[in-house]
């Protein structure tokens, strides 16, 4: 009895799962797919291969994903391992610095990828194929339907922006008169050549997608890794490029273990490496790679609200969407809260613990944590609440009646106070200013005369990845905005921490290796860097001679 009420809410899960994709039983399996999204089970396992040098393979290696709803192992990955190397160093090595395209080699290769573009934008408008990535991320990532259904969304816009003529725009030169006649220069955008793109597990389709075609569309030839829990996604979606035109032998595709990669990359040396994730192993790669890198890292994201209290429900609702969507499992994701002491007073924090409540394991929309165990997670709230004045405002405890396996975390959504004077003490701050890559906040509160206090703590921060400053009070806008750095920061009632719309620039900034997502700004600053040629054809001035030396 004791196993069949443990196994009800994952069992839920998967039926609404199922049930919620407009009866998309009755669709059929995409063309290009090679398996059933909604059949994978630990009686069925999927498969995920590699591609190298324009063929999928197989190793002799396989490591086991198990459903992070159940634990039963439900897919199988193809792993490279180090004697599996060199044919991926070979590849990469192929290409030449230069790229496979750039504006004075074979441009026609732009209005290809703006051609397939155009095919991928329609294929991922069709019900059966955007059902099929929507249940797939949902398999490997678990996050409500709403959620997997946005990430699907914006890649699709995301390749419709960049249909027809936009990616040779992505090119586009200047010229500049030169000091005589004859003589002009031109800067170009330039492609690095061979790069590599590592991407985390929480958008398995937006991040690898976005960056991915924004290294093919400046000319590059990419070696693409993505967190092997999830690489199913990305396998499935470069199957649809291929069916879409993409030749085989612009992306290689691998599956390996951290070690393994990073030997790769010593071996193979590509010219720029993208990494989305942890800033611990950013870190590490600016160093091994000897700076040749472009970083979406952690953010310790934080949002203020300012003094004048209005639409207390909305906010509330941003508040809790911002923290706890995807289980807090966004790099946007608001890490801590700054409250000034009118919205203290305000009912906010109980609107926001009851829309906390409401989460469940049946709609997923909380669910498993794929980074942070329970106790890490519940230890650390533990550490908090031992700062002084700080407590407990709501969660703080494991979710219950689940299957979730214990290599991954399972808590209710939380929120912990901490005092302001607390937060910015040498001992507390590391501490507080830990990202909980999951369902938790820190909160705080201050008063009118401490904003430079709130302002003293935004500048201690390291990571400066998205922010939100919540008030249509424009001398507090401008305040907090001009003595901030955050790469993406909404402003106003409406501002919130999470989302990455195809519709404008998503990335950190203060750091001169930040990388950004989505735009062609982002596109042209990430993947290609800048050339001048300086053309000087004459003419000679008639009676020139030889002038003396100098």
């Amino acid at each position: 009895m004791q196993r069949l009420a443990r196994s009800k809410a994952p069992k839920q899960a998967i039926n609404w799962l199922c049930s919620s994709l407009n009866q998309s039983r009755s669709l059929q399996t995409p063309s290009f797919a090679t398996l059933d999204a909604e059949g994978i089970s630990g009686s069925q396992p999927a498969e995920v291969s590699n591609l190298v040098q324009g063929s999928w393979t197989k190793t002799s290696n396989w490591s086991t994903v198990v459903d992070p709803l159940n634990g039963e192992p439900f897919i199988k990955v193809a792993d490279v391992d180090e004697t599996g190397l060199q044919p991926f160093v070979e590849s990469l090595s192929k290409c030449p610095k230069h790229g496979l395209h750039n504006p004075y080699k074979s441009p026609e290769r732009y209005l290809m990828f703006g051609d397939i573009s155009t095919k991928v934008a329609h294929m991922l408008s069709q019900p059966d194929v955007s059902n099929f990535f929507i249940k797939l991320i949902q398999r490997v990532s678990p996050k409500s339907y709403h959620q997997a259904h946005a990430e699907v969304f914006v890649t699709q816009k995301f390749f419709e922006n960049f249909c027809g003529d936009q990616v040779r725009f992505l090119a586009r030169s200047f010229a500049v008169p030169g000091n005589h006649l004859g003589q002009q220069s031109h800067g170009f955008r330039w492609p690095y050549g061979p790069v590599v793109i590592i991407t985390p597990f929480n958008f398995p389709l937006e991040i690898p997608v976005l960056q991915l075609m924004g290294a093919l569309y400046m000319g590059n030839k990419v070696l693409l890794k993505v967190d092997g829990k999830v690489s199913i996604v990305m396998e499935q979606m470069l199957r649809l490029l291929h069916d879409c035109g993409l030749s085989m032998d612009d992306v290689d595709f691998i599956n390996s273990d951290g070690k393994t990669m990073n030997k790769l990359l010593l071996e193979a040396k590509p010219r720029m490496t993208l990494f989305t994730g942890s800033s611990r192993v950013a870190e590490k790669l600016a160093v091994d790679l000897r700076g040749r890198v472009k970083l979406e890292d952690a953010g310790f994201d934080w949002k203020i609200l300012g003094p004048d209290v209005q639409e207390v429900d909305y906010i509330a609702w941003v508040c809790d969407q911002d923290a706890y969507a995807c289980s807090g499992q966004k790099c946007s994701a608001t890490s801590i809260l700054f409250m000034h002491e009118n919205w203290a007073s305000s009912p906010l924090i109980s609107k926001m613990k009851s829309l906390a409540e409401r989460r469940k394991l049946e709609d997923l929309t909380v669910g498993p944590v794929l980074t942070l165990t329970t106790e890490t997670m519940l230890g650390h709230m533990k550490k908090l609440l031992e700062i002084p004045g700080s407590k407990l405002l709501f969660g703080g405890e494991p979710l219950e009646n689940h299957l979730i396996p214990n290599i991954y975390g399972a808590i209710k959504p939380t929120a912990v106070y901490v005092p302001c004077e607390e937060i910015l003490k040498e001992n507390n701050f590391e501490l507080v200013t830990r990202e909980i890559f999951g369902p938790f906040q820190v909160v705080t509160d201050y008063k009118d005369g401490q904003l430079q206090m709130v302002l003293d703590a935004l500048e201690k921060m390291e990571a400066h990845l998205t922010a939100a400053v919540v008030s249509n009070d424009l001398l507090f806008l401008q305040k907090v905005i001009g003595n901030s750095v955050n790469g993406t920061t909404y402003a106003g009632m409406r501002a919130r921490t999470t989302g990455a719309p195809q519709n404008h620039w998503f990335g950190p900034a203060g750091d001169p290796r930040g990388a950004g997502i989505g735009t062609p700004e982002a596109i042209k600053l990430v993947w290609s860097c800048h050339r001048e040629i300086i053309y000087d054809v004459g003419p000679v001035p008639h009676q020139w001679q030889i002038p003396p030396s100098t």
